[in-house]
């Protein structure tokens, strides 16, 4: 089984000396697909509204920019679930106790569901700032 190589397209439509700009797509890369599965993506793009080198270019960058569940990352993920939630729910707590009201049940769904909406995000940025103070603190003298 052979795997899709990317191929960068040489030919340029851009004056010669000529920089592209940042941000411009420039490069190009190239698959081999049976009847069928051209049809599948193709149906696959129409259902989604789009044209099919924007969905094949939107799945793909989405599947590339994914990372794999790491145990440690989903563990860390629920703690800092469990301390936004905890901390968040002292707070709506304390203000409505200080206001001489109760904390609705749908507040504390919506903190819940808050917490769960950012949770994967915030562990993946808290594991990236480990890891980059790590790197800068490894190229000191």
């Amino acid at each position: 089984m052979s795997s899709p190589r990317a191929q960068a397209n040489p030919q340029s439509s851009l004056p010669f000396g000529e920089e592209p700009k940042p941000g411009f797509r420039t490069k190009t890369a190239a698959t081999r697909l049976t009847p069928e599965e051209l049809g599948e993506i193709e149906a696959a793009a129409e259902s989604a509204g789009q044209a099919l080198s924007e969905w094949l270019r939107g799945t793909a960058l989405c599947a590339a920019r994914q990372r794999p569940a790491d145990p440690a990352e989903l563990v860390l993920a629920e703690v800092w679930a469990m301390r936004y939630a905890l901390l968040n729910l002292f707070h709506a707590a304390a203000e409505a106790a200080a206001e001489g009201r109760q904390l609705s049940p749908d507040s504390v769904l919506k903190i819940r569901d808050q917490a769960d909406a950012r949770k994967l995000q915030q562990a993946r940025k808290l594991l990236d700032d480990f890891a980059r103070g790590r790197k800068e603190r490894a190229h000191m003298p």
